[in-house]
């Protein structure tokens, strides 16, 4: 089992996890995931690896609270334990020298875009991060955001906080103004990521998108990750997660991301109603001894 080091919430049903983990540590590399599992019954779910210490030993995580197990995660605390934690999957962001690379995040998909922008700054580019959110209260890693860029602007829907608009603006903005970046990142919800797509991909802009599709094992064996690239179908899980965005059939990955969303907000309202009980087994079973921490 892997112990949760430190939990705090960092935006509105957003929560960052330090988590004990040095085999994972050691060997994280900008872009990666893990796929955990929190206890013998739960689902495996993906999440990007915000960043790790290889020092200490450990890795962090931002989780967004929108599913059953999500929701679960993120009622859990300091001390807590997790039953499965594998990683680091995927292939690496592929770090060069572009020149100017922006980097366009929506909310918490700013967690996964920090450690390739870190990544894209020490190799000599001029970082431009653009961070979008709802709204205030949505906007994270603000410090972390401007300390991994060259520049960083805040952008909101309800332009409660930063400028007002969506972070699409912003590189159109840098078009318009004939300073186009030679390379895009855009890591967050679909539709951003698609519109950021139908900008660069006339322009020839090299543009790469995180995909974080229905995944279970991991290792491209069932197929539940599976996307378009072009005419071919790939795996999110071993061929990414991130893919050439002019490629990317975004119509049939929001199909496929759509399949079972009925039964997970039914599955979130059966959850919500014995919460209390799924975290006091979680904590039961450590307590009790039944499960090992290695």
């Amino acid at each position: 089992m892997y112990r949760i080091l430190e939990a705090r919430t960092v935006g509105q049903n957003i929560k960052q996890f330090v988590i004990e983990a040095p085999r994972i540590a050691r060997k994280q590399r900008p872009g990666q995931f893990v796929i955990l599992r929190l206890h013998e019954k739960g689902e495996r779910i993906p999440l990007t690896i915000k960043g790790s210490d290889p020092a200490a030993g450990t890795v962090t995580i931002a989780v967004q609270a929108v599913g059953k197990t999500t929701t679960l995660l993120n009622s859990l605390e300091a001390g807590d334990f997790i039953l499965d934690i594998v990683g680091p999957l995927g292939r690496p962001s592929e770090i060069e020298n572009y020149g100017t690379a922006m980097i366009l995040a929506g909310s918490v998909g700013t967690a996964m875009a920090l450690p390739t922008a870190r990544a894209l700054k020490q190799a000599g580019n001029h970082v431009i991060f653009v961070e979008g959110a709802r709204s205030k209260d949505m906007v994270v890693f603000e410090d972390e955001v401007r300390d991994a860029s060259s520049e960083a602007f805040i952008l909101t829907d309800d332009g409660s906080y930063g400028e007002h608009g969506l972070v699409t603006k912003k590189l159109n903005e840098m078009i318009d103004a004939g300073h186009a970046p030679d390379f895009v990142l855009a890591v967050g919800p679909v539709p951003m990521m698609r519109a950021v797509a139908r900008i660069t991909a006339p322009l020839g802009i090299k543009t790469m998108v995180s995909l974080n599709s229905i995944m279970v094992d991991g290792t491209g064996m069932c197929g539940g990750c599976r996307v378009l690239i072009g005419a071919e179908s790939q795996f999110a899980c071993v061929d990414g997660p991130e893919f050439d965005a002019s490629k990317v059939n975004f119509e049939v990955l929001m199909q496929r991301n759509a399949m079972y969303r009925d039964k997970e907000c039914a599955s979130l309202e059966q959850f919500k109603a014995r919460q209390a009980e799924e975290v006091a087994r979680i904590r039961a079973e450590v307590a009790a001894g039944e499960k090992h921490y290695v």
